[in-house]
């Protein structure tokens, strides 16, 4: 097992193979070999996809032997979540009432990933339809965190976390519509990013529309930027994607930080950090003072708005699963349900108001940053916490979802918004700092993302999986 192949780069892999010095083959051969050693701990996979993995891969060494012209992402292997189309593979949402449903086409975001020239290995599990902001599911099971196999990775991109995590692939595909990129990733110590809504194109439509976004989670900033600016960019079937030319996200890497207005907020005016994540966010925000930026201290900065975004959520999964929740909920997680049964009690009058304060906290957030350029916050209030759970111990007056707390706001804003890894708990769990830059800035999240990483870089910590799982 070469484990330094493994937890190389993207961006270091991409340049070995083209000067062939490894080949993707052989690259392949080494990420099927850690998903086969890792799986049966972690249970990060719905489906292996091995045949068409090892094909892209020799297909992708022919191309390098040809001297043919080489996508931006040619032999670099990838895993796409479980809510995602993959043509030819079934797509389960983490459900055993979702059917049979084989995609018979490729979404936009995986269409590009496979004409850049990257080797998909897989389908990541998720929580049910996406719904929980923790690693399980009535179909797949547990999915465990490779810090600690007794906690959870966070949700609902569990088992795309947990992977690139535990070295299999050096970054992968997730979905975010209240936290569940920003969640995992920093559950298990990624840079995960939720890009400025419409930027990744999505078809078919997700539940929940007006939230949903693509984005991706790696174990460095720049795999991220090259990952995203791969997948961005304009695509007739989502009537929301944004027409505006890609920014260059991996040249934003180099951009300089200093004198930039950062906004940091412990609480955001309602969230209830533990004493763990207070002592790793306050020590990683200093560092941005160090870099020469502009911190201002902000207690409040909004009020909770978690009905507005569980009212627009749980309201358009339970309007999609209506029939399921009706003649098969028995198969289903008991605490979906519950949220998706209290949704449909709303009533019209209750939805449209949540949607009028939606729009008033969309304009807030304009007026706030004309103000600042950034505004941080921890990624979550807790570290990870034991699987099988739905609700950290810490937070009992919190609920399924609510408790995550900084997440979902800016699904309801759809402004950019990533989650750096910044350090560790006592217990050597990781944490997250949570960036969110104004409407149409990722530049400005890979700028301070790129930054801090060259500060306190982060990628050459490794999990202890390896004594846990031999």
């Amino acid at each position: 097992m070469h484990e330094d192949l493994l937890y190389l780069s993207a961006t270091e892999l991409r340049e070995a193979m083209r000067s062939k010095r490894i080949s993707p083959v052989e690259l392949m051969e080494q990420s099927l070999c850690q998903l086969e050693r890792v799986e049966p701990v972690l249970n990060c996979f719905s489906t292996v996809m091995t045949n068409e993995a090892m094909e892209s891969a020799k297909n992708a060494e022919k191309a390098i032997m040809a001297g043919d012209a080489l996508g931006p992402l040619h032999g670099l292997p990838v895993s796409i979540k479980d809510l995602v189309d993959v043509s030819g593979i079934k797509t389960s949402f983490g459900s055993r009432v979702s059917g049979a449903h084989v995609a018979n086409f490729d979404a936009p975001s995986v269409e590009r990933l496979k004409a850049a020239g990257a080797c998909i290995v897989g389908k990541t599990t998720s929580s049910e339809f996406g719904c929980k902001p923790v690693g399980d599911s009535p179909l797949t099971g547990i999915t465990r965190n490779p810090w600690d196999i007794s906690k959870t990775p966070g949700g609902s991109s569990c088992g795309a976390a947990s992977s690139v995590a535990a070295g299999v692939t050096p970054f992968a595909l997730g979905t975010d519509g209240g936290g569940s990129i920003r969640i995992p990733a920093s559950f298990t110590g990624l840079f995960g990013i939720k890009p400025q809504f419409g930027r990744v194109p999505i078809f078919p439509g997700s539940a929940t529309p007006t939230l949903a976004h693509i984005g991706s989670l790696s174990r460095s900033v720049r795999d991220g930027a090259l990952l995203l600016e791969v997948i961005s960019g304009f695509d007739s079937r989502d009537c929301w994607s944004l027409r505006e030319r890609v920014p260059d996200y991996v040249v934003a890497c180099e951009k300089p930080i200093k004198g930039m207005r950062i906004a940091w907020s412990p609480t955001l005016g309602y969230a209830t950090p533990s004493d763990a994540v207070m002592q790793v966010t306050e020590a990683a925000v200093d560092i941005f003072r160090q870099l020469g930026c502009e911190v201002t201290t902000l207690e409040r900065v909004m009020e909770d708005p978690y009905d507005l975004w569980s009212s627009e959520f749980y309201t358009g999964v339970a309007t999609r699963l209506r029939d399921p929740l009706s003649t098969k909920h028995d198969l289903m997680d008991p605490a979906v349900v519950a949220l998706l049964e209290e949704s449909l009690n709303q009533s019209i009058e209750t939805y449209y108001a949540n949607v009028f304060k939606r729009y008033a906290l969309r304009d807030r957030m304009r007026c706030f940053f004309e103000k600042y350029d950034l505004l941080l916050t921890p990624t979550l209030p807790v570290v990870a916490f034991d699987v099988g759970v739905n609700v950290p111990p810490e937070l009992p007056d919190r609920n399924v979802f609510s408790w995550v707390s900084y997440t979902y706001p800016f699904n309801l804003t759809g402004q950019p918004a990533a989650s750096i890894p910044c350090g560790f708990s006592a217990d050597n769990l990781p944490v997250g700092l949570q960036v969110v830059a104004r409407c149409h800035g990722e530049a400005d999240l890979f700028r301070v993302a790129a930054a801090y990483e060259a500060a306190c870089p982060w990628a050459h910590h490794r999990t202890s999986l390896g004594n846990n799982g031999d």
